[in-house]
């Protein structure tokens, strides 16, 4: 791990993905962060992308998880109330994704932890926000998707509004949490003050469409519809960006001059084109139905040893095989194998943390832990004997991991 953020603790009452996500960004900058979750163990431990497990361990733990200490505890109970304000005492940062309301029942609000203790950062990751219409709808990363528009966008006009193939807004949304927290941080260290963060799937949808919906809230015209027309990425793009079959694969076209493109395609049909007809609807599906008609003719190799020595903007379609193999991935340390967290500690490959600082990429200090790996640990720090913590055990209001 680094140490950009050593010295500052974080409880996290986090589940599913955006929450500890965002959060598990912290812990790779070196926070000491403790995952809060109840002795039968967050929603994520229990459910798995594409029914795929390692290391006894589901996907959506693994992937989010990382350098954290784990403390099964009951919040429902008043001891396991007790030492989750122990902890919030010890903490820099409180952070939930409950939906709103849950942390006010459980007296953790926001209003009550900032009377006990006014430095305190309070990140909150919510559907849509604390309050306001949709506050008690569920928010979830597909739905969000379809209310506010990057469905509609992702689809073209044949095929209809199309979901994006990753928890898009998840993870961005994630990203935005701990932007929101370090941003916190940084003026508490100037002021002193403490500052409640608010992030939400909704907000995190259409921030990820911000050139898109500021194109269209400002035309003088606004199109009829923002799907797609056909081989283009999107309603807002000029002709031919986008993606294209080859005979063997597929190849994206970015910003490159049309004529350029025509010479590498060696078709005079293309050049006919001017660049003000990339533009106008009405030509954009002429022009990207001819280009794909004469790169399905030959093998991707082919097109990148044409398209290379023009500087034309391309790329191949790589999938995930094709990802690991990546020399750039490689290069940058982007996927790291370390000894899994679970009974086995079979090895698993994750995700590194995603930015590098003084030339160096991150570290995993800690696999995803198993639920209660730290119980012992943490509460020994909070002043519990090992007699309490078995006491406390044996009334259910804490778990221990496998010793």
């Amino acid at each position: 791990m680094l140490d950009l953020l050593k010295g500052t603790r974080v409880v996290s009452f986090n589940h599913f993905l955006m929450g500890p996500m965002g959060i598990q960004a912290l812990g790779d900058l070196g926070a000491d962060v403790i995952a809060i979750e109840t002795p039968e163990g967050a929603w994520q431990r229990h459910w798995s992308s594409g029914d795929l497990w390692a290391d006894g361990q589901s996907m959506l733990h693994l992937c989010a998880n990382r350098n954290k200490r784990n403390v099964a505890l009951d919040l429902k109970s008043a001891k396991g109330k007790e030492i989750a304000m122990k902890l919030i005492d010890s903490a820099d940062v409180v952070t939930e994704n409950f939906r709103p309301g849950v942390m006010d029942k459980l007296g953790f609000g926001y209003e009550a932890l900032k009377a006990r203790k006014p430095s305190l950062i309070y990140a909150s990751a919510s559907g849509y926000g604390p309050d306001g219409p949709y506050r008690e709808r569920p928010g979830q990363d597909l739905l969000a998707q379809a209310l506010f528009g990057l469905m509609a966008i992702t689809g073209q006009a044949s095929s209809g509004p199309r979901p994006v193939g990753v928890s898009a807004v998840d993870h961005h949304g994630a990203a935005l949490l701990a932007m929101g927290v370090l941003a916190a941080l940084v003026r508490r260290a100037r002021t002193g003050e403490g500052c409640r963060v608010d992030v939400s799937l909704m907000q995190a949808a259409l921030d990820l469409q911000a050139e898109s919906l500021v194109g269209w809230l400002n035309a003088p015209q606004k199109p009829a519809t923002v799907q797609a027309p056909k081989h283009v990425a999107g309603w807002y793009y000029a002709a031919p960006y986008g993606v294209y079959a080859t005979r063997d694969g597929h190849i994206a076209l970015s910003l490159s001059p049309l004529a350029l493109i025509a010479e590498a395609l060696e078709d005079p049909r293309i050049a006919a084109f001017g660049e003000s007809d990339t533009w106008d609807p009405r030509r954009k599906e002429e022009i990207g139905d001819l280009i794909a008609a004469v790169l399905k003719t030959r093998d991707t190799a082919h097109w990148v040893a044409r398209m290379e020595p023009r500087k034309i903007w391309h790329a191949r379609v790589q999938g995930y095989a094709d990802i690991v193999a990546d020399p750039q991935v490689k290069h940058l340390d982007c996927l790291v194998t370390v000894p899994g967290g679970g009974e086995t500690s079979a090895p698993v490959t994750l995700l590194n943390h995603p930015v590098r600082y003084d030339g160096k990429a991150a570290a995993v200090g800690l696999p995803p832990q198993e639920l209660g790996a730290q119980t012992r640990e943490v509460l020994s720090q909070l002043g519990y004997d090992a007699a309490e913590q078995q006491a406390l055990a044996a009334e259910g209001v804490i778990k221990f991991g496998p010793a």
